[in-house]
């Protein structure tokens, strides 16, 4: 894809399913790679194997709910790595719990980690990248949750839905910047994430048989299903792409 090459993109979450396979898609693009992610040996593991490949790249270890710790990270980063030019807001984490079992203690650890995080990286790369000049793109990892809804996870899917409404308002914020901003929404996807949730559901293989019968395709989604969309949307050839939603679903959802 034109435009990726020698650029440095950011990718939150990176020592995870989706997180590594995109830190490889933009690997192979040729683009600079740094793998976000708050356990360093996650992070580390991903980045030994880009780095054996020869792709240039490096860890930033930061906890994301804690903004002045993340602002930091970033600083630290753009000056001993280069300034980002991509920012792949990927990072998340849900457990299954309908809403009357769930507490408020279990609400602010879903907003913190796949809300507050967003905000707070997002603040610092964009601001930089306005500082710059720089036609820069911030691609958010949504969730069908938050377009169509999911039982058991409800905060969750709020969060998701904020992630929307905040990169569509970004959107408009920073057009004149040439900064776009877009949304890629996986379905179900084999993660570490999903077993998780599958486990806290019960019945986990009967949850993952209707799963599958569910979704057009036949099969649940893989991390390697997602880096192309989010590549695309990070590129030259989405110039003109902004304020967009795209679900990564074998046909779960379907929106117009």
């Amino acid at each position: 894809m034109r435009g990726l090459k020698g650029k440095v993109v950011v990718i939150t979450g990176g020592g995870g399913g989706i997180g590594s396979a995109t830190c490889r898609r933009f690997a192979e693009e040729g683009a600079r790679v740094v793998v976000a992610d708050i356990s360093e040996a996650a992070a580390g593991k991903v980045v030994a194997a880009l780095s054996a490949g020869g792709t240039d790249a490096t860890a930033m270890v930061a906890d994301l709910t804690d903004y002045q710790a993340t602002a930091a990270a970033v600083a630290r980063t753009e000056a001993e790595f280069g300034p980002v030019d991509i920012l792949v807001n990927n990072a998340g984490w849900d457990l299954f719990v309908p809403f009357l079992k769930s507490e408020p203690d279990f609400w602010s650890k879903i907003v913190d980690i796949n809300l507050r995080a967003v905000l707070n990286i997002t603040k610092p790369v964009v601001a930089s990248m306005v500082a710059r000049g720089v036609a820069g793109r911030v691609v958010s990892i949504g969730s069908d949750a938050a377009r169509g809804g999911s039982s058991g996870e409800a905060v969750y899917a709020a969060c998701k839905a904020g992630v929307i409404a905040f990169s569509k308002t970004l959107a408009r914020e920073h057009a004149r910047n040439g900064i776009s901003f877009n949304v890629v929404c996986p379905g179900v996807t084999e993660t570490a994430m999903l077993e998780s949730f599958m486990e806290a559901a019960g019945d986990k293989e009967k949850l993952r048989t209707a799963f599958t019968r569910a979704i057009p395709m036949g099969r649940l989604g893989r991390p390697d299903d997602l880096p192309g969309a989010i590549a695309f949307l990070s590129s030259d050839d989405a110039a003109f792409i902004t304020g967009q939603v795209i679900s990564v679903s074998g046909g779960l959802t379907m929106h117009g």
